[in-house]
């Protein structure tokens, strides 16, 4: 395959799992049917429902189900009928049929409830149970006085209830078990489940908050369990493609008779589609081990003291659980691992080429990926190969890019819990503490989330549309400072903004907050914003945009002690912003009280480059929805922008900037003649100071802004923006090539498209 056929990258976009369409049929109520007796016994001193919730709690599974009893017919269809029943278990014991009778009445009376028999393993039940009719039961299990059978039983029906959606439109993955011992499934079906669920904790941490961690963990593998030869087939050829591995007895039914080589037709089966496929063969029949070994499987003997052991580290290395394991091609050992995405991002760096080429030929990086719920990446590693590439350079730098892209898109939308271990700077959006985000975050957040859902940010080739990075300190954050310090009253009664700043800048900030800021700082590289966002402002009928402070700090990395103590410093300005007194009287006007307006801070990247020793960007501006005052052909509904050059205190603050219908972005009235070019455009510009010693404690949060004439901006920042007046022909030619008067016209963009602005 050439190059060219790979998937390109720049405009590949990644779809959305939707974890909350997962597992939506649940186990919320079990009836039990059996003597008083056998439910004392289940219950072990009237504890089933502790025990099971505990194993939910433990496991961070949520909806344990209730369990009721019923020792009567009579009482079981009462409560069938009287009750939402999600499941069935009947006890059966030797020498009684009573409990397929309740059985049968069960299934033509509620078809919709799946059935489950427990029973005691023993000879005799054994012989009495060959001559029994089990239409009306689903599932037969053996009961051995651990009361993780239960939680094995309530998984394995909520995954054959589950199957069509989950796995068949969405993508989870799966785990075929091919045994027809009651005794040995019931023994396998807890110990993978244990290890499913603690795979899902594990990649819970994949996720950027605690809603989308509890979400995930619907994105666990799935286990199918077949007990003929031709269900194990027909479940294979259905859901291969979405299987992590297979487990199988070697011998089963085949055709309506016990086959003894059954497990071996199987493994031969799958190995013909795929050489590298998992496939685990037990048996009690240790001569097996010889036949599996040809066939390239592994193989378990049921007899062995540590069955279970190896049962569980079978599946933690090959059927991509746990860490991912990268191996040396030749020794098979392990050279390094992957804890998560991140890491296993860095670890593709670090790998020799043939480690490399090892694990992509065998496609562990899309299995592993799919074991830890995160479909869109695997589904985009399933389809490239290694001779997709013309070198192991060019793989890695596909996969690296793609993860990249991945983690990007993941968290774009998303209010991620602040993880200092974890922080990047692929977290778009993310929150310190656990309060309100205020105003502004609330509106930031929504534009990112807004941004995701309708595809904007690759909408233009070459352009990515996105908020920049940002962290939110909640208002539970203001609350811990305001209390602590007991600032509230005093600060309320202050009537010199100076004394207000001088008394709030000589408190300190939470020493947890501390801490998070330390990791924020060590993964940003531009200046920061340190924004306002009062849960009052934004507000639809009484906005509070403009009153409290917005202070931006200079961030080059070489002292970073330094630059926390800015920024700290700059926190607690904007704290001390929200008790001047033009902030008092605005609340005062509006009719709100002072502890109405708790107080989050936005930190936030600034846009643009560096110019000598300046920060500025390019572009910046106020776009509104509703034109209040057209000219000419522009209509109210077209909106209305003000584009400036350099950082936006120039549009907000009032400044003479381009006004823009973007409905007609080649028709500006201040560019109507070049009298009006030179008269009606910007003058000045607005940057930041990057010398750190230009910030200070002042109640002017513009301290360390520097108020710069055009003519003093820097000629490459100048080329996209500008346009030069022609003094001798008396005309403005666009771009910056002739000597003369640089103007502020935006013309290369606005005219001549050069950036999709409009």
């Amino acid at each position: 395959m050439a190059l060219s056929n790979l998937p390109d990258l720049k405009s590949h976009v990644f779809v959305e799992t939707p974890f909350d369409n997962l597992m939506q049929k649940r186990i919320g109520k079990v009836l039990i049917i059996c003597s008083n007796y056998d439910f004392y016994m289940l219950e072990e001193d009237g504890r089933i429902d502790e025990i099971i919730f505990n194993e939910y709690v433990g496991l961070n599974l949520r909806y344990p189900p209730v369990f009721v009893h019923a020792n009567t017919a009579a009482k079981a269809h009462r409560l069938l009928k009287n009750g939402s029943v999600d499941l069935v278990v009947v006890w059966l014991t030797a020498g009684s049929r009573a409990s397929f009778e309740i059985s049968l009445e069960i299934r033509n009376g509620h078809p919709q409830v799946p059935i489950v028999a427990l029973t005691h393993y023993s000879y005799e039940l054994s012989m009495h149970l060959v001559d029994e009719d089990f239409s009306a039961i689903d599932l037969i299990f053996h009961w051995n006085g651990d009361s993780n059978i239960f939680l094995a039983i309530i998984k394995i029906v909520e995954d054959r209830m589950n199957l069509e959606n989950d796995v068949v439109n969405i993508g989870v993955q799966a785990i075929l078990l091919v045994e027809d011992s009651i005794r040995y499934y019931s023994t396998y079906l807890p110990i993978i489940y244990r290890l499913i669920f603690k795979q899902s904790r594990a990649f819970m941490h994949e996720a950027l908050n605690e809603h989308k961690r509890m979400l995930r963990m619907r994105g666990r593998p799935k286990i199918l369990l077949a007990r003929t030869y031709e269900e194990a087939e027909a479940l294979y050829d259905e859901h291969k493609l979405n299987l992590l591995g297979v487990i199988s007895d070697i011998s089963y039914p085949r055709g309506g008779e016990k086959d003894d080589a059954a497990g071996f037709r199987l493994a031969q089966k799958i190995k013909r589609d795929d050489k590298y496929f998992p496939v685990l063969l037990q048996s009690s029949n240790f001569n097996n081990e010889t036949r599996a070994k040809e066939l390239k499987v592994g193989f378990l003997y049921k007899n062995s003291p540590t069955l279970s052991i190896e049962l569980r580290g079978f599946i933690n290395q090959y059927f991509a659980f746990g860490d991912f394991e990268f191996k040396d091609s030749r020794t098979r050992e392990t050279v390094t691992t992957a804890a998560d995405l991140k890491g296993l991002q860095l670890r593709l760096q670090e790998v020799s080429d043939d480690t490399l080429k090892y694990h992509i030929i065998r496609n562990h990086f899309s299995k592993w990926l799919k074991a830890r719920a995160l479909f869109g990446l695997a589904d985009l590693f399933y389809t490239v190969h290694a001779e997709d590439f013309e070198s192991t350079t060019q793989v890695r730098q596909f996969l690296t890019e793609a993860i990249v892209r991945y983690r990007k898109y993941r968290s774009s939308g998303i209010i991620a819990q602040f993880d200092r271990a974890r922080y990047d700077e692929y977290v778009t959006f993310s929150r310190i503490g656990e309060g309100a985000l205020g105003g502004k975050g609330r509106g930031l957040a929504f534009i990112d989330s807004f941004i995701k859902k309708h595809k904007l940010s690759t909408r233009f080739e070459g352009i990515n549309i996105s908020i920049p990075r940002t962290v939110v300190l909640s208002t539970s954050v203001y609350d811990e400072f305001m209390e602590k310090h007991q600032l509230m009253a005093h600060l309320s009664e202050l009537t010199d903004d100076q004394e207000v700043l001088r008394v709030v800048v000589k408190q300190s900030l939470p020493e947890w907050v501390f801490a998070d800021l330390r990791a924020f700082l060590a993964s940003v590289k531009k200046p920061i914003a340190v924004r306002s966002s009062s849960v009052l402002e934004d507000s639809h009928y009484q906005p509070f945009a403009g009153i409290f402070s917005t202070y931006m700090i200079p961030h080059d990395g070489t002292n970073p002690e330094q630059t926390l103590r800015v920024l700290c410093d700059a926190i607690r300005s904007v704290y001390a912003s929200a008790f001047f007194n033009t902030s008092k009287a605005y609340v005062k006007a509006t009719a709100h009280s002072m502890d109405e307006g708790k107080m989050a801070i936005i930190l936030q990247e600034v846009t643009g480059s560096a110019y000598d020793g300046v920060f500025f960007p390019q572009i910046s501006g106020v776009a509104r929805s509703i034109n209040f005052y057209p000219i000419g052909h522009e209509k109210a509904s077209d909106g209305i922008a003000h584009l400036g050059f350099g950082l936006g205190r120039i549009t907000v603050g009032g400044g003479q900037t381009l006004r823009v219908s973007p409905a007609h972005p080649k028709h500006i009235l201040q560019l109507s003649s070049p009298a009006s070019s030179l008269r009606e455009t910007q003058k000045h510009f607005f940057g930041l100071d990057l010398n750190p010693e230009s910030f200070s404690i002042s109640t002017d949060d513009g301290v360390n802004l520097r108020k710069l004439k055009i003519t003093e901006a820097p000629q490459d920042a100048l080329q996209s923006v500008a346009s030069t007046y022609d003094l001798q022909n008396n005309i403005i030619r666009p771009g910056t090539q002739i000597k003369g008067k640089r103007l502020i016209t935006f013309e290369n963009i606005l005219k001549y498209d050069s950036l999709p602005l409009a």
